[in-house]
């Protein structure tokens, strides 16, 4: 078998591609290296099975030439972080919504599997605890772009059913719940790499609005096992699952504990959200998802320890820091 996976070179996409390798699965790797990196990929670098490309996941012929080389599409290529939503939204839909729909247009062609990689923030401002998948979502006003990815990937996931129900494409959504670990960067606005760096670093941890909203936070190879396993789930077909822990934690809590897994002495300090990003800025205060669905379709739910997350990320923040220097 062989995987053609777009944005390889991220976060996620370099430990699907790892995880994928390990297993004798053939990869094919497509980034443009706006968010990705080689450096991600060096480990891997002369393993047999392992291609890559660099180039656009809006290049319609080159993604239907690496669609027509594999047996399935993962697809995780898109404009991600917060603060690049927020600042960039123009490219943020463009990105997100047309390089799916280049995807899903070559994988029609060939009848190719395809798994599409969504979001929590799909769920958007909806107070109904846990998020299950089929519970209604709830956006915010478009003049906020912080709506802006959250609109565009559920747009994404409503094509891929559309090319599901009407081409008979055969489809599977996940949606990440804040998936966390070794060689995610904070650049964009990502919490817990962002908080591991300043402590490490000594410098303030930076903790926006009042702490109090809270996450769940599912380590990266969790997540990975996952997507490997609906692989192979003809079940899977047709249908969108919650990838990521159920245990909450608050944005306090959360600094607290990487201050002191860092052995750390800096300052938790709070800033507004209009002085963090934009006027007007809205946040979900909770985030937890339903995993049933995941569990009964492929017998698995991601259980590594939040404080096992957090020592792996802090453990990456100090060998970069020490890397630098």
């Amino acid at each position: 078998m062989k995987v053609f996976i777009t944005g390889g070179a991220g976060f996620i996409g370099s430990h699907l591609a790892e995880r994928l390798l390990r297993h004798g699965v053939g990869v094919v790797i497509l980034d443009d290296l706006s968010t990705g990196a080689m450096d991600n990929l060096q480990h891997l670098h002369g393993s047999s099975g392992l291609e890559y490309r660099i180039g656009s996941v809006t290049d319609a012929p080159l993604v239907a030439e690496l669609v027509d080389r594999c047996d399935v599409t993962v697809h995780l290529a898109a404009a991600v972080g917060v603060r690049l939503i927020v600042e960039r939204p123009v490219h943020t839909i463009e990105t997100n919504v047309h390089g799916t729909e280049v995807v899903l247009n070559a994988v029609a062609k060939k009848q190719k599997r395809v798994v599409l990689a969504s979001t929590s923030e799909v769920y958007g401002k909806s107070d109904k605890i846990p998020f299950s998948e089929g519970d209604d979502l709830v956006m915010g006003a478009t003049t906020h772009a912080r709506w802006a990815y959250a609109c565009s990937k559920a747009l994404d996931e409503w094509l891929g059913f559309a090319y599901h129900r009407d081409k008979g494409v055969p489809v599977t959504v996940v949606r990440l719940f804040n998936t966390v670990g070794p060689r995610q960067t904070g650049r964009y606005g990502m919490v817990l790499p962002t908080f591991a760096r300043q402590a490490v670093a000594g410098e303030p941890i930076t903790v926006y609005g009042t702490g109090d909203q809270s996450r769940c936070f599912c380590h990266v190879s969790d997540a990975v096992e996952a997507i490997e396993a609906l692989l192979g789930a003809p079940e899977a077909v047709g249908q969108v699952f919650n990838i990521g822990s159920d245990r909450e934690v608050s944005i306090n809590e959360l600094a607290e504990l990487v201050r002191a897994e860092s052995g750390s002495r800096s300052e938790i300090v709070h800033i507004p959200y209009d002085e963090a990003y934009t006027e007007g800025f809205e946040d979900m205060q909770r985030r937890v998802p339903d995993v049933s669905k995941l569990l009964r379709a492929i017998g698995f739910k991601p259980s590594t320890p939040l404080e096992k997350i957090i020592a792996d990320v802090v453990a990456g923040a100090r060998a970069e820091l020490q890397a630098a220097s």
